[in-house]
């Protein structure tokens, strides 16, 4: 067992701990299969009701996939470094999968690949801390772990918003946006966890249901006040051009905010991601296998590494994309993107 991670039985429940805090308990390749491993096992353990994932500390649930360990990989071998997204995505498929109840306490940072391990949990738990947010166009890739499934079915334009600007939300702001289905103080976690794991008998996930509705608050957040705000510009997205030129028309703040934030972006990042969630697939399976397409075939381009080398390497915060403008993105290049990269599709074999 990696130090990583820590998988066990506690009474009925399979407990999944992520336990690197000081990365914010972000996934490396090694933690994927090894969750992965521990669902297909529990899958089949009829004394397995449950599984419960939490991240260890109070900064964190999970803040995303090991981005510099995709950075140091890829500029030297880009087929090395999708194999991440190979064990990342196959976890993430057998969640969407997954025969039993599966909680995930959202609490703290909750990003990217954290995005993954939660959005197909049966009961998503948030807290006042959690921070939910897909900000992959400011770093060159796109919204992936099955956003292009997850972001159009979300209400009123909020998955177009979310992705493109890479907005942040706070713990009640997921429940109004139906990315959580319970908002709790994080000064109740402890307690709530342990009459989670105490539930053993009977119709288990009734009873989660029943547990987390005790604990849980229905306080809205600041999101609510926008939802007509962006539902006007963000529900039906034509294009990218079209949408920012709609957006220089908002005089209130909200349009130039959107244009400042869908502007830090890689173009081609941008473009990438409203093809993705406008052409979306039916299914997740297929939603998934897409986005691996286009994130393979990212790390054999330039504005990934950018993106991390501005962002995360040096900091200055002014990466120089490639091209640099919407309009100097080439259709053709964008359609090169879906095609099977190097090293051969997805396999999401022996999953569902």
């Amino acid at each position: 067992m990696s130090d990583d991670i820590r998988t066990e039985l506690q009474g009925a429940w399979g407990v999944i701990t992520l336990t690197r805090p000081k990365a914010l308990n972000s996934l490396t390749k090694e933690m994927c299969e090894e969750i992965d491993r521990a669902l297909a096992t529990w899958a089949d353990d009829g004394n397995v009701k449950a599984v419960l994932i939490e991240g260890e500390g109070d900064r964190a649930f999970c803040a995303g996939g090991d981005i510099r360990w995709l950075y140091d990989t890829g500029r030297q071998d880009p087929e090395a470094a999708a194999t991440f997204f190979r064990s990342e995505y196959r976890l993430d498929t057998r969640i969407a999968h997954y025969p039993k109840p599966y909680v995930a306490l959202m609490d703290g940072v909750c990003m990217g690949g954290g995005v993954g391990i939660s959005m197909n949990a049966s009961h998503r738990v948030v807290t006042e801390r959690t921070v939910w947010a897909m900000p992959e166009c400011g770093i060159g890739l796109i919204p992936d772990v099955g956003a292009s499934y997850l972001l159009p079915r979300l209400p009123g334009g909020l998955g177009y918003y979310l992705s493109l600007t890479g907005a942040r939300l706070e713990g009640a702001d997921c429940l109004t946006a139906e990315i959580a289905t319970h908002v709790v103080n994080s000064d109740e976690m402890t307690a709530l966890r342990a009459d989670l794991l105490a539930l053993e008998g009977g119709d288990i996930d009734a009873a989660i249901t029943a547990t987390l509705n005790k604990a849980g608050q229905t306080r809205p957040g600041d999101l609510v006040d926008m939802l007509d705000t962006i539902r006007t510009y963000f529900e039906d997205v034509e294009s990218i051009p079209a949408l920012l030129e709609s957006l220089k028309g908002n005089h209130e703040g909200f349009g130039a905010y959107c244009l400042d934030a869908i502007g830090k972006g890689s173009p081609t990042s941008v473009l990438l991601t409203h093809r993705l969630l406008q052409g979306a697939p039916e299914s997740f399976d297929d939603c998934i296998s897409r986005e691996f397409n286009v994130t393979a075939n990212i790390l054999a381009s330039h504005d990934f590494y950018e993106g991390v080398r501005a962002q995360i390497v040096d900091k200055d915060r002014h990466p120089k994309w490639q091209p640099d403008r919407l309009e100097e993105v080439e259709a053709d290049a964008l359609d090169r993107m879906f095609e099977e990269p190097k090293g051969g599709p997805l396999d999401l074999s022996g999953i569902a």
